[in-house]
């Protein structure tokens, strides 16, 4: 079963998240803030992080950048999510270490699918 780390301080978002892709035969781990999701991804080992990116004390791009920096959690890819849709923002997540980014609120379908582009090697068909 793939493990996805979802770190998000928004239950709302959690919840209605986490059960869509539970549905889909995902395991769901959840960390609220971005220290807990460091915490969490070198505990968990999980196959892919979804990071959203304005978190509480630690945020999304820093921890990004760390988990990035450290050698038993760099090849976990990172999606970042992100209600910032500004010019750029895109850009800033993927230079903070994010492997990809999706904007909010998220389009489920696109989702899978840029999950699917990141574990291609480890989802079947």
């Amino acid at each position: 079963m793939i493990r996805i780390l979802y770190v998000e301080d928004n239950e709302d978002n959690v919840y209605m998240l986490s059960q869509r892709l539970k549905k889909h035969g995902f395991e769901v781990v959840v960390a609220s803030d971005g220290e807990q999701g460091i915490e969490m991804a070198r505990e968990k080992k999980p196959d892919l992080i979804l990071m959203d990116l304005g978190l509480p004390s630690l945020d999304g791009w820093s921890a990004a950048r760390l988990l990035k920096e450290a050698p038993d959690t760099r090849a976990i890819p990172i999606i970042a999510l992100s209600a910032h849709t500004m010019p750029g923002d895109r850009e800033r997540a993927l230079a903070a270490g994010c492997d990809e980014y999706d904007a909010k609120p998220i389009d489920f379908e696109r989702l899978l699918a840029k999950i699917g582009n990141l574990l291609q090697d480890r989802i079947r068909p």
